[in-house]
């Protein structure tokens, strides 16, 4: 192991958070034989520089690098073509006030099986159990999957560069702001409903209501929005649908209303879209004063299970719930593309407004609160 040590801070009462970032793939491009050996091969990666440089400057995370170098200083990596390489890169990273405590490099092939090697934990043990360190809200910053694999092994998060769109602008929005992820659990005599969202995921939907089409309804919120969407209700649907629906809409605005924190940075706005031969619109307002402009009509009773009397309730109790102004129009012939355009152009809308600019990090009202 090789292990530079370029400062030392004195020991503060509070817990130090970590960022064990990797260098090559994260903080630089890797070429194809996996080796920077030449300033020809040296790219950073897109948005390292900006990104990096607000989370040293704007957070309180003590920055590690951690990185596998095969074979170094050997005849296949020779030392004379990797320093002046990386000393560049450090230099140009301290240019933009970012500072690495540690550089932590591991010299060992893959079959060597060192414990030394990510995703062991050989180079960190001094970080382990050591009381000086919050490791659980620490990060391992990385692009492969022996990152995630090193941060489970030291007991704390991950965040991989390509995996569910993370880029670097997401990872310093994240590490600035916070995970914006809710959960609300809601239990009537009627119902029972588990709801989480997380506002910054990639559309995954794990939903489940008892009513095939209002799930298919509210998993356009989660593909369309892009945000991670899991609905379980088991509602009284012996009796009717009317509970079912109803608390779900409720469960959901609350949930997005606990997910969305202070608003600070949030666009706080959106709008709509066409489908077919509908054109819908959804315009809404996270300015905490619910009301509902609801312009659609229906001449069907149903659509598949779900009456569409209750679709108009439905957004009423999101509305009320997440505390949003939302605006509904529709027009066209066919009910199932109208009121599925309704959806979809929700969840664009939702997408639009609860867009987060960390470098614009200001509550978007002149009142001063939402």
């Amino acid at each position: 192991m090789l292990k530079i040590i370029q400062h030392k801070k004195d020991i503060d009462m509070k817990q130090t958070r970590l960022l064990f970032i990797d260098r090559d793939g994260t903080l630089i491009q890797e070429p194809e034989d996996e080796q920077i050996d030449s300033f020809e091969k040296l790219v950073f990666t897109k948005g390292v520089m900006r990104n990096l440089s607000f989370i040293a400057q704007h957070t309180d995370y003590q920055l590690v690098m951690v990185s596998n170098q095969d074979g170094l200083g050997t005849d296949s990596f020779p030392e004379n073509t990797f320093w002046p390489v990386h000393n560049f890169i450090i230099q140009t990273l301290e240019s933009e006030g970012i500072h690495f405590e540690e550089q932590l490099i591991d010299r060992h092939f893959p079959e060597d099986n060192s414990p030394m090697r990510k995703p062991g934990t050989g180079m960190l043990t001094h970080y382990i159990d050591n009381p000086e360190y919050d490791l659980a809200n620490s990060y391992v910053i990385g692009d492969r999957e022996t990152d995630a694999q090193l941060a489970e092994n030291l007991g704390c998060k991950s965040l991989i560069l390509g995996k569910d769109g993370m880029d670097w602008d997401k990872i310093a929005e994240i590490l600035f702001a916070g995970d914006r992820i809710a959960e609300v659990k809601r239990t009537t005599k009627e119902t029972d409903i588990y709801i989480k969202v997380n506002l910054d995921g990639s559309g995954h939907c794990d939903i489940s209501t008892g009513l095939g089409f209002f799930d298919h309804m509210l998993e356009q919120i989660g593909k369309h929005g892009m945000m991670d969407l899991t609905i379980h209700t088991k509602g009284d649907l012996y009796v009717d649908e009317h509970h079912t629906i109803e608390d779900t809409g409720i469960a959901l605005g609350e949930c997005l209303l606990q997910a969305l924190g202070n608003k600070r940075g949030i666009e706080r706005y959106g709008y709509c879209l066409p489908m077919d031969d509908c054109l819908c619109q959804v315009a809404l307002d996270f300015g905490g004063r619910p009301w509902l402009v609801w312009d659609a009509k229906f001449h069907r009773e149903k659509v598949g299970e779900m009456p569409t009397e209750m679709f108009k309730h439905f957004f009423k109790s999101l509305s009320d719930a997440a505390k949003m102004n939302l605006n509904i129009k529709a027009e066209g012939e066919n009910e199932h593309h109208k009121i599925e355009g309704i959806f979809k152009a929700l969840a664009r809308s939702l997408k639009m407004a609860v867009k987060r600019d960390i470098y614009h990090f200001e509550l978007p009202s002149s009142k001063g609160m939402l």
